[in-house]
């Protein structure tokens, strides 16, 4: 099984980076049910959006941005989410009191994985590899 971290679904959002055909070309090996995103990622996105939208001068940047919260609500309803839960809390304060030198979002995610026994997608594979038992793999650039 599967996490996509942020960036892996990022690029399967925007369909235009060289990166998504390899990562669809590798994702359509799987059945569809084997690949997950976190409660995380939304959080992410959702902060990115927020952000530009409180930056928009012109009503339509404004519409831009609320247009991209309706696609983020759309794309997450339609797939598999994995909640922090209890579980992800504890492992994400196991690894916390490790020092595991990894920034707060992705260590999220990484616990989740961990709790799962999921392999996580990025492109981040430097930080994510800094997480003890985590396995990490790259499908956009390979």
């Amino acid at each position: 099984m599967f996490l996509l971290d942020t960036d892996h679904l990022g690029i399967l959002q925007d369909r235009v980076q060289p990166e998504c055909q390899r990562l669809l070309a590798r994702i359509t090996r799987f059945p569809a049910t084997a690949f997950y995103v976190s409660i995380v990622s939304f959080h992410e996105q959702i902060m990115g959006w927020n952000a530009y939208l409180n930056r928009a001068r012109a009503i339509t940047g404004v519409v831009s941005a609320y247009q991209m919260f309706q696609d983020i609500l759309s794309d997450f309803v339609a797939m598999q989410v994995l909640p922090f839960d209890d579980a992800a809390g504890n492992q994400f304060e196991t690894l916390r009191r490790q020092r595991v030198r990894v920034g707060t979002m992705d260590l999220r995610i990484a616990s989740i994985a961990l709790v799962h026994n999921f392999t996580v997608l990025t492109r981040n594979l430097v930080d994510f590899a800094r997480v003890p038992g985590l396995a990490a793999e790259d499908w956009a650039r390979s």
